[in-house]
C-alpha cells in the first residue's frame, strides 16, 4: 500500500497553508475527499440530474437506480441481512434522533431508563435528553476507567430491570477507546435490551459486520468516511423498522393518503420522507469503492501503526499529557500541554500547516469527568504518514518555545 500515491487522490493536498504543506490531522472532525467523490457529484449534477423515486422519464429512472445502487453497496459493506435495513438520513445525528424519537414514542414511559456511557458525543446524548424532558425517563451513564475505557463490567453494573435501550459509541472521539460492542450486544440481548451504536468514528476505521456485531441500530456519518457532507446512514434491523413509527411525514414515505387516514410506504421508504440528498448518496458509493479498493484491513493496520508511533513520540515529549490509554485504541490522539490552552496550541500548529482540533469535541460530560475544559486532538486518516506526526511533534515544540516551556 503506497500512502504517497493514495494521498495524490485527494486534491486538497495540492494546497499550501501559510506557505507550508498541509498536514491534515482532523479526520475525526471530517475527512478529506478523494477526487472520485468530488467528480461524481459534479458529473451527476451536470450530466445525470433528476429527482428519485417519482417520475418515469429516463433521467429519473437512471438517477433512482444510481441512488439504490449505493444502498446495495452498503448492504454488502455492512453485511446487513436486507437492503431495506439501510436508511439514508441527513447525518448520523439525524439517524440517532430518528431512533430516539421513534423508540421513545413507541416504547418508553415514565421511570424507564436509557443507558449511555461517559464517552458519548453530544449527538448520542441530547436526543435522549429530550426524552427525559418529554417522557420523564432517566439516563444512566456507564463510567470510564482510568485509561479512558468503558468495559463490559462497567456496562453490566448499570443495567437494571428498567433499562430499555443501550446507546454507546463504537470508538471514542476523545480517548480513542474502541468499545467491546459484540460483548455489550450479547449482554444486552440476554436481557432483551436493544443496542444502538454511534458508529461515526468506528465506520471509517474498523471493519464492520452487522451480523457479527449483532447490534440493533448503527449510525454512520458519511463525511467522516471520505464521503460528502449532509448525508448519514442508519442501519436498523428490519424488525425494528417495521415496528417503529415513521420519523417524519411527507412525500416519498406514503403508500396512500385519504382524508380519514394514511398508509405508509414499504421499507425503507417509510423513513425517507421528502427529497433526499440524491447527489450525496450517489457520490457516497464512490467513497465505499475507494475504501474497498484499499481494503479496510489495510487501513486498520496502517492507522494502528501510526497511532502507536504517535503515542510513542508524544509520551517522550515533556509537558505533553496524552488523554486516555485504552488497550484497544483507534485513530485519535488527544492531548494537553501544561501551561498552554488547547486553542493556542491549535492556532500555533496551524501556522505550521498542521490542522488539528481544539475544544471539548462535543464531549463535555467526558471533559468534566477528566477535570479539564478542553483538549487538543490529532486524528488520522488513510492519507497520514509518520512524517505528519513528526511535523506535529515539531510544531508542539514550537508551541513550547513560544511559551518558554523548554
Amino acid at each position: 500500500m503506497n500512502i504517497k500515491e493514495i494521498k495524490k487522490e485527494f486534491p486538497i493536498f495540492d494546497k499550501k497553508v501559510h506557505n507550508n504543506d498541509l498536514v491534515y490531522l482532523d479526520s475525526a472532525n471530517s475527512s478529506q475527499k478523494p477526487r472520485v467523490v468530488v467528480d461524481r457529484i459534479y458529473d451527476f449534477y451536470t450530466k445525470e440530474f433528476s429527482n428519485v423515486g417519482r417520475s418515469v422519464h429516463y433521467l429519473a429512472v437512471a438517477a433512482t437506480n444510481l441512488y439504490e445502487n449505493t444502498r446495495v453497496s452498503l448492504k454488502k459493506y455492512l453485511n446487513a441481512e436486507h437492503e431495506n435495513e439501510i436508511v439514508f438520513t441527513k447525518g448520523a445525528t439525524e439517524a440517532i434522533n430518528l431512533v430516539a424519537s421513534t423508540f421513545g414514542q413507541k416504547f418508553l414511559k415514565k421511570g424507564d431508563e436509557i443507558l449511555l456511557t461517559e464517552l458519548e458525543h453530544h449527538s448520542n446524548y441530547v436526543p435522549w435528553h429530550y426524552l427525559r424532558q418529554t417522557k420523564d425517563i432517566n439516563i444512566e451513564f456507564a463510567e470510564i476507567n482510568e485509561d479512558g475505557e468503558v468495559t463490559i463490567e462497567s456496562i453490566e453494573r448499570k443495567i437494571t430491570p428498567k433499562t430499555k435501550i443501550i446507546a454507546v459509541t463504537h470508538l471514542s472521539n476523545v480517548t480513542g477507546a474502541i468499545l467491546p460492542i459484540k460483548e455489550i450486544v450479547n449482554l444486552a440481548h440476554s436481557k432483551n435490551i436493544p443496542v444502538l451504536v454511534d458508529g461515526c468514528q468506528g465506520a471509517p476505521h474498523l471493519k464492520l459486520d452487522m451480523q457479527d456485531l449483532g447490534c440493533d441500530f448503527y449510525a454512520i456519518s458519511c463525511h467522516k468516511m471520505y464521503g460528502p457532507t449532509g448525508l448519514g446512514v442508519l442501519y436498523a434491523k428490519k424488525k425494528w423498522l417495521e415496528e417503529l413509527p415513521p420519523y417524519q411525514g411527507g412525500g416519498g414515505m406514503i403508500q396512500e393518503v385519504n382524508k380519514n387516514g394514511i398508509t405508509f410506504g414499504d421499507l425503507p421508504n417509510k423513513y425517507e420522507a421528502g427529497t433526499m440528498a440524491t447527489a450525496q448518496v450517489i457520490a457516497f458509493n464512490e467513497s465505499i469503492k475507494f475504501i474497498e479498493k484499499i481494503g479496510i484491513e489495510n487501513i486498520e493496520k496502517h492507522e494502528s501503526e501510526l497511532i502507536q508511533y504517535g503515542q510513542e513520540i508524544l509520551r517522550k515529549n515533556n509537558s505533553v499529557k496524552l488523554i486516555g490509554n485504552p488497550k484497544n485504541k483507534g485513530s485519535v490522539l488527544s492531548f494537553n500541554i501544561d501551561g498552554i490552552h488547547p486553542h493556542d496550541v491549535a492556532t500555533i500548529l496551524d501556522e505550521n500547516g498542521v490542522a488539528i482540533r481544539a475544544g471539548h469535541h462535543c464531549c463535555q460530560i467526558l471533559h468534566k469527568k477528566l477535570n479539564i475544559t478542553a483538549s487538543a486532538r490529532a486524528s488520522l486518516g488513510i492519507y497520514n504518514t509518520k512524517e505528519d506526526l513528526d511535523k506535529l511533534e515539531e510544531s508542539i515544540n514550537k508551541c513550547k518555545k513560544i511559551f518558554d516551556l523548554e
